[in-house]
């Protein structure tokens, strides 16, 4: 049947709704079991932009990074069976990261099912768990308005993944619109956040514990995104150091003096003094999993604004919880504060900080072999543009990132940060570059990351960009031939020598595979070559891979004071290794950082 004489299925009317929606653009791949919402994307004058990955997974990733590039919902579209098993990964992204996910997912034709037939998986449970919110089988014509609704305003609300699953023959029925009659149930587009204020009597209550803050400090997690102003205002207002989660970390200027930087294993040892330090914390949109990085119990009373309230009091003993939207709460609680002298913890807070910026300076200029990954990242500070979208995958290059990175106010960056996934960095960018085809995309990844996706997203990259017509897509490859922060970890974690044989990596020219495809590559084995490298990369008429032959031996050295034993653990197992270059490097690092100062009385 040709379009020009098909009826309207089902498949078209999920597509018809998505439009309706505002979804503009599908992730996916193929399969016998999705084919009809295929057939009615290719009919559709109007559907969605469909985006093809090299694998489902990475388009999860990708419908993922849309959500948190974008603030909108992102889609994804996949077959039965394997199809849907692939994306479990990135819908768990997006579950622990609080990103709007709905996924449209092919089953087998209803006749089969509980036959143990071909590609046959038990949907249901498969998505229980991840798709808690919201998980739904079309079993009839009727049911698809109120299942795409139902998904789509769940993921909103909730943040969190939903899922549509359509069996291959539901596809292919004639549509059909619910009937005003029992059984059936007629529903509408549209979703608009709520205004959630807290009560006003727990507003006084938050600002009782902060007024009598001595050594105040705010924690900053991505649900301050539309709130920055006014934290740092209320900052100022507290004379409080600012502390960013991971995920928190593009939202502040990480130049002004009381930016300590962000928080945890990975972060700054101004971030760590603060919070070691502190007799008062404000917590605004964070739920940063680094609790050792907190105050120790008992040592500060704490105020928590969280617009879920499941999130109050899951990391730190809070006194006040205060459900509500960020900007809002925080607006509330600045009228009922008086203006808080403390110019003297202010200063101490700015000590720290240009400590921790020396600290940094000097571990980028350590020598290394070849170049120090640190140094690569942090000369990436003076090419950056101003509008740059940064997308990160796991491992070590998030550790420099968060250390070494200052953001320009006006760009952005995302990673898969809860759920730590190898594997998201290209996704992330493809994503990111799609949606603001006007603004340069970097993507910081290591060599791990790119032989578990990032190599095969390259043919993506190679394929989409035929059609940008800003072509800056700047990869950066961390090649050291290891899996450098698994090997720190056995060294910290475990207590043992790293394990050649589960870390090291297989070589693989990056930067030559690149070309094949026929994108941009350079090698980069010198310090002194990197930043004529990100400048020929911005100034290149296509994307750029650049391999930068890195030293897998710069040590991940949590700061101090909370990471002393971790320290004494992973220097011991250095030394039964026998890794003379890590060790001596690891000393390096030591040194230069020092002991904190003795705490405040």
């Amino acid at each position: 049947m040709n379009a020009a004489t098909h009826d309207r299925t089902v498949a078209d009317a999920i597509v018809a709704r998505l439009v309706e929606w505002g979804v503009d653009r599908i992730f996916g791949y193929s399969g016998d079991g999705i084919n009809g919402v295929m057939q009615a994307l290719r009919r559709s004058a109007d559907a969605p932009e469909f985006v093809q990955a090299r694998h489902e997974e990475t388009a999860a990733f990708m419908a993922v990074a849309h959500a948190k590039f974008t603030g909108r919902v992102g889609v994804v579209a996949a077959t039965q069976g394997p199809g849907a098993i692939h994306l479990l990964n990135g819908l768990y992204d997006a579950k622990l990261d609080s990103a709007p996910v709905v996924a449209i997912v092919g089953q087998q034709v209803r006749s089969v099912l509980g036959t143990e037939y071909q590609q046959e998986v038990d949907l249901h449970r498969l998505f229980a768990d991840v798709a808690a919110q919201y998980s739904t089988t079309v079993v009839a014509p009727e049911q698809v308005p109120a299942a795409i609704d139902q998904a789509v305003r769940t993921a909103l609300a909730t943040r969190s993944p939903t899922v549509v699953i359509v069996p291959h023959d539901v596809q292919d029925l004639p549509a059909a619109e619910p009937a005003a009659e029992h059984g059936h149930i007629t529903t509408a587009v549209g979703y608009r956040s709520p205004r959630v204020l807290p009560d006003p009597a727990e507003l006084e209550r938050a600002a009782a514990v902060l007024a009598g803050a001595q050594r105040p400090v705010v924690l900053v997690g991505q649900g301050a995104r539309r709130a920055v102003d006014d934290i740092l205002a209320l900052a100022d207002r507290l004379g409080a150091a600012v502390v960013t989660s991971l995920l928190g970390k593009p939202l502040v200027d990480e130049s002004l003096p009381f930016a300590a930087g962000t928080m945890g294993h990975l972060g700054t040892t101004a971030s760590a003094r603060v919070m070691a330090e502190c007799d008062t914390l404000l917590i605004v949109g964070s739920s940063d999993p680094w609790t050792e990085y907190y105050p120790a119990p008992g040592q500060a009373r704490a105020v928590q604004v969280d617009l879920d309230g499941r999130a109050i009091g899951r990391r730190y003993p809070v006194e006040v919880g205060l459900m509500g939207d960020a900007r809002e709460t925080l607006r509330q609680l600045a009228v009922r504060l008086p203006l808080t002298k403390v110019d003297g913890w202010r200063e101490r807070v700015a000590d720290h900080v240009r400590e921790w910026r020396r600290i940094a300076d000097a571990r980028a200029e350590t020598s290394a072999d070849p170049v120090n990954p640190e140094f690569a990242v942090r000369a990436l500070n003076d090419n950056l543009p101003d509008d740059a979208l940064v997308a990160l995958d796991v491992g070590s290059i998030v550790y420099w990132y968060a250390r070494q990175l200052r953001l320009p106010r006006d760009a952005d960056a995302h990673l898969c940060s809860t759920l730590a996934s190898m594997g998201c960095g290209i996704p992330y960018g493809i994503a990111a570059k799609l949606a603001f085809p006007g603004r340069p995309a970097v993507v910081l990844a290591g060599d791990g990351g790119m032989q578990m996706t990032g190599i095969a997203e390259l043919v993506t990259v190679a394929d989409r960009s035929q059609s940008w017509d800003d072509p800056r897509f700047v990869v950066l490859v961390l090649d050291n031939g290891d899996l450098a922060e698994v090997s720190w970890e056995q060294r910290e974690v475990e207590g043992q020598p790293r394990f050649a044989a589960s870390q090291a990596l297989p070589g693989f020219p990056y930067a030559r595979y690149a070309e094949l495809l026929g994108l941009r590559g350079e090698i980069v084995d010198s310090a002194g070559d990197m930043d004529g490298a990100w400048q020929r990369a911005f100034a290149a008429d296509r994307p750029t891979v650049i391999q930068l032959l890195s030293d897998p031996d710069i040590p991940l050295l949590p700061p101090l004071p909370q990471a002393r034993d971790a320290r004494e653990t992973m220097r011991a197992a250095l030394e039964a290794e026998g890794a003379a270059h890590a060790l001596a490097l690891y000393d390096e690092y030591v040194r230069i950082e020092g002991e904190p100062p003795p705490p405040v009385e």
